[in-house]
């Protein structure tokens, strides 16, 4: 064998790779419009207006003004694995996973977070509520509590935001916050079951541990990877899904057979990713008050 069976690689490493348990798998998936890393679309103008009842003719002409858009597809690359007997391993799936594990893993992490980070609203807008909690206080935070959350399902009814497939992701400590305020009620709700999020005050609920930071004076979006500095504070995010999208590209298997310095074959992968909302609209934060 002159190389490894990359095909099977790179199958091993895309399996399952956005579980139930992930809040990208209740993304609309734009991956077959990509063509050469990247998807373009048409940002399309506004909707025509309703009449009703009228009376008066001729009715008026609007020309709609659509916008070409072109996104690029990001570059995940992991870094290297050196492994030995490669062409044993890629027969054994056990052996084979046990490799592949740890770059299927990094790579779920670093692109939900670049996703998280992106489906985080910039400030708050109509469209894009921020709000903050106003729960009881614990270690320097005000602690999330379900007035919060009705708080944030208002803000999504008063702009007629559907009810359907509305997902609140919760950081870890706000999902803590609500099983102290009702362990009963709550101690199973971002469980998943029969392959749907449980449900609460409208939203699909689901938790991720890295959500977007944001200035707590300004309540803005942190810059991604920004340092943090005191005044910082942490979110859970909020989306519906015809409103964000994210698309899976070419991945890619790297490969140095039998190198003569370290004796064994070293490999790497590369994964192109992208996840943005589509219209900035459906977004939603509730952040945490620092007191």
């Amino acid at each position: 064998m002159a190389d490894l069976r990359t095909e099977v690689w790179i199958a091993q490493l895309t399996k399952n790779f956005y579980p139930d348990s992930s809040f990208l798998k209740y993304t609309k998936d734009f991956s077959p419009l990509v063509d050469n890393h990247a998807i373009n679309m048409v940002d399309v103008g506004i909707d025509p207006e309703v009449l009703i009842d009228n009376d008066v003719y001729p009715i008026g002409v609007t020309q709609r003004e659509d916008t070409p858009i072109r996104i690029e597809l990001r570059k995940f690359e992991t870094e290297n694995t050196l492994v030995r007997s490669p062409e044993v391993i890629e027969y054994s799936y056990d052996k084979l996973e046990n490799v592949i594990m740890g770059h299927r893993n990094i790579l779920r992490a670093s692109t939900a977070e670049v996703a998280a980070y992106s489906y985080a609203p910039t400030n708050d807008s109509t469209f894009t509520p921020v709000i903050k909690t106003t729960g009881n206080t614990v270690n320097g935070r005000k602690r999330l509590s379900v007035e919060d959350i009705l708080a944030l399902k208002e803000r999504y009814d008063t702009v007629d935001i559907p009810l359907e497939d509305r997902f609140l992701v919760l950081h870890p400590s706000h999902l803590s916050d609500l099983i102290l305020f009702d362990v009963k009620a709550f101690k199973d709700i971002a469980d998943i079951r029969n392959g749907l999020p449980q449900r609460f005050a409208g939203f699909n609920i689901l938790q991720f541990s890295k959500p977007a930071n944001y200035a707590y004076e300004t309540m803005t979006k942190k810059s991604f990877g920004a340092m943090a500095v005191a005044g910082d504070t942490f979110c859970s995010f909020a989306f519906h899904r015809e409103e964000v999208m994210r698309a899976d590209g070419q991945v890619k298997m790297y490969q140095d057979r039998d190198n003569p310095k370290e004796r064994a074959t070293i490999v790497g992968f590369e994964k192109r990713f992208v996840a943005v909302p589509i219209r900035n609209k459906g977004l939603g934060a509730i952040v945490s008050a620092l007191v």
